[in-house]
């Protein structure tokens, strides 16, 4: 990577919740068109990390730079602005509410003044044709769609409407999926880096993060303990740098 402006980079990042410190001075990069994966155990200070780069927590100490700028954003509606997006494990979707309906939530299409309902669904159809995904009606309650159908819906919302993200925060996006919903989700992460989208991935399945990422950093009791490109390293390497084994 030497030569390459990094589009994202987080210095020393430090973050107190009451007398606990999460993270004792976290730092990386993210490059442009890059799956980086940030890995470690519970505790390890994955979600605060994310958390701050999405604008939802403010650091005690540190800087963020985004494309070679400091940057410090006071809410997750700025960051957004800035061309970050998360979709977190939870997915923030209202399962009582249609497809069309969670996808431009706070988002939607007006003319002069009118919701344009007609114009939102199809814009639906297109986004959820772009996602390979297959949906009987997309007035049904996202709470009847499988798993993986839920996921394409909460990273469609984040990807295709509005503004094209220039970051992609995705955390645990295959947890709680079959083997075959969580390769479409892989095969979309690729196809997303394609597309020019970089992607901070937050997963604890190595053999998803060996299967699509570029470089992995690797988180212990709030600090980077090993960052590794993936094909110059192991899952075994990865799980000892994880729970702080020397091998």
């Amino acid at each position: 990577m030497e030569g390459r402006v990094p589009l994202l980079e987080v210095r020393d990042l430090v973050k107190f919740f009451g007398g606990v410190q999460a993270l004792r001075g976290v730092s990386f990069k993210l490059f442009p068109r890059e799956v980086l994966a940030l890995l470690g155990d519970n505790g390890a200070g994955k979600s605060t990390t994310i958390k701050i780069i999405s604008g939802y927590l403010q650091p005690d100490e540190g800087e963020i730079f985004l494309e070679g700028r400091k940057v410090v954003f006071s809410s997750p509606s700025h960051a957004r602005s800035m061309g970050i997006e998360t979709v977190y494990q939870d997915l923030a979707l209202f399962g009582v509410l249609d497809v069309t309906t969670n996808l431009f939530m706070g988002r939607e299409v007006h003319r002069f003044g009118m919701l344009q309902r007609r114009a939102m669904e199809r814009e639906t159809w297109k986004i959820l044709d772009k996602m390979k995904t297959t949906i009987k009606s997309i007035r049904q309650k996202v709470k009847t769609l499988s798993g993986g159908q839920q996921h394409a819906v909460a990273i469609g919302r984040s990807v295709y409407v509005g503004s094209t993200p220039k970051i992609l925060i995705m955390d645990e996006p295959t947890a709680g999926l079959g083997v075959e919903e969580s390769q479409k989700i892989l095969e979309l992460i690729s196809e997303l880096r394609e597309r020019g989208i970089s992607i901070i991935l937050i997963s604890h399945n190595l053999e998803h993060v060996f299967c699509v990422a570029d470089r992995i950093v690797v988180l212990r009791s709030g600090e980077v303990v090993g960052e590794k490109r993936t094909n110059e390293t192991s899952q075994s390497e990865i799980v000892h740098m994880m729970m702080g084994v020397t091998c």
